[in-house]
């Protein structure tokens, strides 16, 4: 039923690009484990071995802080229609912000939305698919559009300021790396 492999196979790349939503899982040494819902046109493959995604503004920032303590991030999918299958990529994760070198060149993969806030890169090392034999039909009905309309009304200065109320420490109190991103922008 399920497969392990070292990279995400051709198949697997159409599989994913079809996919509404996708799920991050991350996890500090200690504290808690997230697992995180995103959606909109925010994942791209550009290799057999290489995901980007790019994180929006949102309510936390858990996934950043994570990936500054170990790296380690798991993406998953799930078919709810179609052909069953459940598809999981595990590998190393960076994260890029806007005042990183490399910014430049991984922002043009996405459309401009206002509230970019990291681009994350994956390096895979397991892809492993299983049967999703489970995983019950949801018709998609289309995408909400709320946070890209937020993030608009909110202009960049509010953007910062929000990013320096809410997204600056992780739930379990650690640094995730927009302190150092706010005072090289000046915020």
């Amino acid at each position: 039923m399920g497969t392990r492999i070292q990279e995400i196979t051709p198949a697997f790349q159409e599989f994913i690009q079809d996919q509404k939503m996708f799920f991050v899982g991350t996890a500090a040494k200690d504290g808690r484990i997230n697992v995180s819902p995103k959606g909109m046109d925010s994942l791209r493959v550009v290799s057999p071995n290489k995901i980007l995604w790019l994180n929006l503004t949102g309510s936390g920032n858990e996934t950043a802080t994570h990936v500054q303590d170990n790296g380690r991030m798991t993406i998953m999918w799930c078919a709810f229609e179609g052909k069953p299958l459940i598809l999981r990529v595990y590998g190393k994760a960076k994260s890029y912000h806007e005042t990183d070198p490399e910014w430049g060149q991984l922002i043009e993969h996405f459309p401009n939305w206002s509230g970019k806030r990291q681009v994350f890169e994956l390096e895979v090392d397991l892809v492993q698919s299983s049967c999703g034999f489970a995983v019950p039909f949801f018709d998609y009905s289309g995408e909400r559009d709320i946070l890209e309309k937020w993030a608009d009304k909110q202009g960049e200065d509010r953007i910062r300021n929000y990013w320096k109320e809410k997204n600056t420490v992780s739930l379990d109190g650690k640094d995730t790396g927009m302190d150092k991103v706010l005072q090289e922008k000046g915020a």
